[in-house]
């Protein structure tokens, strides 16, 4: 049997979040080893579910005897405390000592930070590769937001990232890096690998690869890789939230020889760099964001809040946006105000300490609350209502679209309040509202809505753009703004200032 070692390092970290992200964090979503790692994979559209594929008895590589080590993941947050990730790493370097492996494949980020370090996933791999050994391949996949050091390429004999945005092809990206793994196994030559940064950050509203110019330079990476000597050609968007020097957008390309590796992935870099302007988001405010999805549609019609939308790092806090609607759902002969109870719903609020008082209050009881700015009033003051308890739920759902579809999501118990005839969902934890799998869990059916306001960005469109006439992004205060000339930016090169 070709023993294969297998790690996963996933989390994007936003220097802007007002928490850290810690022991609690990973728990809830992904922090396993083992067979109990490779079973939560199993029959997912996910790294891990590729892995498990790849090694079955029917699979890719048969001969294969998959050892899973320390898996996590969280979702996007302020900084992991480092003594989690020194545990992470220690576990990985421990288990590759036990397993003495022939392969190793890591599923990482890329956007990761601590507490104590900018580049950990780079750390990592330096490490991975002192353990095995320059004898033993090391691949890795990538998301599209990763920021990579250009150093990221010396210990690895491959990577390659998502090519989708929304990002649906989290197997396929895992599965193109375990073949590389298998044909180095069965003695393919190691290929040289290259990382130019462009030396500037890229907001990723208009990063989708559907259409706009993170589609026409997919073409162009593709086209690429079509040239004689060259292997793959990864495009990464980058994450301008983690703000370390690394952040940014950059290309990788894998080829026969390192100066044609440099050469291509200087030239995707040009050309990214020349359709930089195309990236520069043009949002709406929050009442010009309200009307402009009321009038774009008859049907249910979504508004966005990326500014805290939680695969961004956002907390499911800022009050900016549900400021807004209320004032409209108040405002007489506003398009909202003459809707029926129940036609509108806010997703999502995260407050543990309100969930508790819901539910012991019970279903029926009405409460006072204070919704959003638990963690301070830096992105808006809390919304101060009356609020009646509608249902309660354990908060644990399974993905049923494209994204991570069959992966179990966790927030903790959860409440859907009425505020005015608005359906708002507390939650006790912090994660993305992006499935259907979500609203069906609070007893929401989109097709009955006329607005769902969502704590969300890009990836939300994968699911819900089918089940609704219309999708509008706005800008919000928030940790994850698209004005970024409202952060207070350390590190971060050629920050683009969007248009409002």
């Amino acid at each position: 049997m070709t023993r294969i070692a297998v790690a996963r390092l996933w989390f994007e970290g936003n220097a802007f979040s007002p928490t850290l992200t810690g022991e609690a964090e990973f728990a809830r979503r992904e922090w396993r080893e083992g067979e109990a790692a490779l079973a939560a994979g199993r029959g997912t559209a996910t790294e891990l579910g590729a892995v498990v594929d790849a090694a079955a008895a029917d699979g890719l590589y048969p001969g294969w005897s998959v050892h899973a080590l320390r898996c996590a993941s969280a979702d996007p947050g302020g900084p992991i405390e480092e003594a989690v990730f020194g545990r992470w790493l220690d576990e990985v370097l421990a288990g590759l000592r036990r397993v003495a492996p022939d392969g190793v494949y890591l599923s990482l980020h890329g956007a990761a930070i601590t507490t104590a370090r900018d580049t950990p996933e780079l750390d990592a791999l330096r490490a991975v590769r002192a353990a095995v050994g320059d004898a033993v391949p090391v691949v890795a996949s990538f998301d599209l937001h990763g920021n990579l050091d250009p150093g990221i390429a010396a210990p690895l004999d491959f990577g390659t990232v998502y090519r989708t945005y929304p990002h649906v092809d989290m197997h396929e990206t895992a599965t193109r890096a375990l073949g590389v793994l298998a044909r180095r196994l069965a003695g393919a030559p190691r290929a040289a690998g290259a990382v130019v940064p462009l030396g500037r950050v890229l907001p990723s509203f208009n990063m989708r690869t559907d259409g706009g110019p993170m589609q026409a330079l997919e073409a162009l990476a593709r086209a690429a890789e079509r040239e004689p000597g060259v292997l793959d050609v990864s495009l990464f968007g980058g994450f301008p939230y983690a703000d370390t020097a690394a952040t940014g957008a950059s290309v990788m390309v894998w080829a026969d020889d390192a100066p044609h590796a440099a050469r291509v992935a200087h030239r995707l870099a040009d050309a990214m760099a020349a359709r930089a302007a195309e990236f520069e988001p043009r949002l709406l405010s929050a009442r010009e964001g309200l009307l402009s999805a009321l009038a774009a549609s008859a049907g249910p019609v979504a508004i966005t809040d990326p500014a805290d939308n939680p695969l961004s790092g956002g907390g499911a806090d800022t009050p900016a946006l549900f400021a807004a609607l209320l004032a409209m759902r108040r405002e007489p002969g506003s398009p909202l105000a003459a809707l029926p109870a129940g036609r509108i719903a806010f997703a999502y609020f995260a407050d543990a300490a309100l969930v508790a008082r819901a539910r012991a209050a019970g279903p029926g009881a009405t409460i006072e609350a204070a919704l959003g700015a638990r963690h301070g009033d830096a992105f808006g003051a809390a919304v101060k209502v009356s609020a009646r308890v509608l249902r309660a739920t354990d908060g644990r759902f399974v993905n049923t679209g494209p994204m991570e579809r069959g992966s179990v999501v966790d927030v903790g118990p959860s409440v859907v309040l009425d505020v005015d005839g608005i359906l708002v969902v507390v939650t006790s934890a912090v994660g993305a509202a992006n499935d259907p799998g979500f609203l069906a869990l609070h007893g929401i059916d989109p097709g009955a809505l006329r607005l769902l306001a969502v704590k969300a960005k890009n990836h939300f469109r994968a699911a819900f753009a089918p089940l609704l006439g219309a999708i509008v992004d706005v800008d919000c205060p928030g940790p994850a703004a698209a004005d970024l000339s409202t952060l207070p930016f350390r590190h971060a090169p050629g920050v683009v200032r969007p248009a409002r």
